[in-house]
């Protein structure tokens, strides 16, 4: 696990694990599958990084079989994640796809069921965020659209989409929200509150969809060391990544992994819905 802090350094958006440094930790060495979710099918939106990596890892070694979408140009990040499903005699599916657009939302979800016949979780882990220097009235109609449509449109249009199949599996859905809808920071003043969105969008959706048998929950990480964090934060502010959690450090994805296995388990969390689980280093998300 890293200390405080880490190396300045800046990549173009969105940001390639291969450049990091150091390189993040996904599980690859320490995590341990028990057949959890075996013989189950997930659907994870930006598995080919950081948080949605280390769920596919995790995933594929508990037994399911997992389809992830990816951005263009992060192709290589996304060939490492087919060979880590791979590499736990699981079948990936590897999705390029643009999340802003309603019909590549739909195609990816027909496309899952086309490849594995079902979908019993549903993670929505792809998301957008930029911070900013400049003051309110600058910022431009594009970045606000972008960060709605990825972080909210995208997360409903997901949702619609894969409800038949979910009402059919008794599956689940689990969102990725953040420790900024508990405690926003004005540079990232949009990304925030679509995080609190999500929450929201959460307990709504599990009260909606509990009759069907499908469960609904949230994870909200704290800061944790990703490709988003050098594509996205000005290189002085990674030196002191993580610092201000009371454990004093970022987290790795290995360290958020299992969240999503316990929220995914039918056995282990079949009577949990409508709840969002931290994995903050300490901070409150009540």
């Amino acid at each position: 696990m890293s200390d405080a802090g880490f190396p300045a350094q800046q990549q173009d958006p969105p940001g390639l694990t291969e450049r990091m440094d150091p390189r993040p930790d996904h599980g690859e060495k320490s995590y341990r599958g028990n057949a959890r979710l075996d013989g189950m099918v997930a659907l994870v939106t930006g598995g080919d990084s950081g948080i949605g990596r280390a769920v596919a890892l995790a995933y594929a070694r508990e037994g399911a079989d997992v389809a992830f979408t990816y951005q263009p140009g992060e192709r290589a990040d996304a060939d490492a994640t087919v060979g880590l499903v791979e590499a736990a005699h699981r079948r990936p599916l590897a999705i390029e796809a643009d999340l802003r657009e309603r019909a590549t939302v739909d195609d990816v979800v027909h496309r899952t069921i086309e490849t594995f016949g079902r979908i019993d979780v549903l993670v929505n882990n792809a998301g957008y965020q930029m911070a900013r220097d400049e003051g309110l009235e600058e910022m431009s109609d594009d970045r606000i659209d972008r960060t709605f449509k990825t972080n909210l449109y995208a997360l409903l249009w997901l949702v619609r989409a894969s409800v038949p199949h979910l009402r059919a599996s008794k599956g689940s859905i689990i969102n990725n929200t953040s420790i900024q809808a508990y405690e926003p920071s004005t540079s990232l003043i949009d990304y925030a509150a679509t995080k609190a969105a999500i929450n929201n969008m959460t307990v709504n959706l599990a009260a909606e969809l509990g009759p069907d048998g499908i469960r609904v929950n949230a994870v909200a990480p704290g800061p944790i060391w990703t490709p988003l964090q050098p594509a996205t934060q000005p290189p002085e502010k990674l030196e002191q990544f993580g610092s201000d959690t009371p454990l004093g450090r970022a987290g790795q994805p290995a360290e958020v992994a299992p969240a999503f296995v316990f929220l995914a388990s039918p056995t282990e969390a079949g009577y949990v819905s409508g709840t969002v689980l931290g994995v903050t280093g300490g901070k409150p998300v009540f």
